[in-house]
């Protein structure tokens, strides 16, 4: 790629120069268009997350922001889905089976002590794409998660966040499949 973009403004010169000898105007050549891949689609069922249904909503819209590599949906009647979200009295943590797919626990302990929840569902769903905790940590960091304090409503990634999740389905699930692995992650 750089070499066909070096080799690319190399021509753009010399056609501009020689344009500016004859005297004549000579257009850039026209860019050719990037192709990009769909995104991996992970299904998710949050039809055990309680009172947490709009924060676990929220969380997911954070992400299907956030990254162009995965997007996360609802998963349709009848679908096994990739994540599900349950509430419990627990604190929140997520369990993978594989990179992409899990359990999220919406914990109500942490809601009692006064976590935000639309960080808590990002948060774990962040786990399920891969990323590991990042203790202690700053409120600018979404997988800093409880060491950020309970001031912290920060929902959205940081910038090497999104891109570790970016470069976990870089290759589509198929990538993803190749570095399975099954962790729980307590927050």
């Amino acid at each position: 790629m750089l070499v066909r973009n070096v080799a690319r403004a190399a021509l753009v010169g010399t056609l501009t120069a020689l344009a500016l000898l004859s005297g004549q105007a000579v257009a850039a050549p026209a860019e050719s268009p990037q192709k990009t891949a769909a995104p991996t689609v992970l299904t998710y069922d949050a039809g055990q997350s309680a009172e947490f249904a709009e924060a676990v909503d929220s969380g997911v819209q954070v992400w299907n922001e956030s990254v162009a590599g995965v997007r996360l949906e609802p998963a349709g009647a009848g679908e096994q889905a990739n994540v599900r979200i349950v509430a419990d009295n627990g604190w929140p943590r997520a369990v993978t089976t594989s990179l992409g797919n899990g359990t999220v626990y919406m914990g109500r302990q942490a809601v009692q002590q006064g976590y935000h929840t639309t960080r808590i569902a990002a948060h774990e769903l962040g786990h399920i794409l891969g990323l590991p905790d990042i203790k202690p940590g700053p409120c600018s960091s979404l997988m800093s998660g409880s060491t950020a304090g309970t001031s912290c409503t920060n929902p959205n990634p940081d910038a090497s966040e999104k891109a570790e999740v970016e470069e976990n389905f870089a290759e589509g699930f198929a990538g993803a499949a190749d570095r399975e692995r099954s962790l729980v992650f307590q927050d």
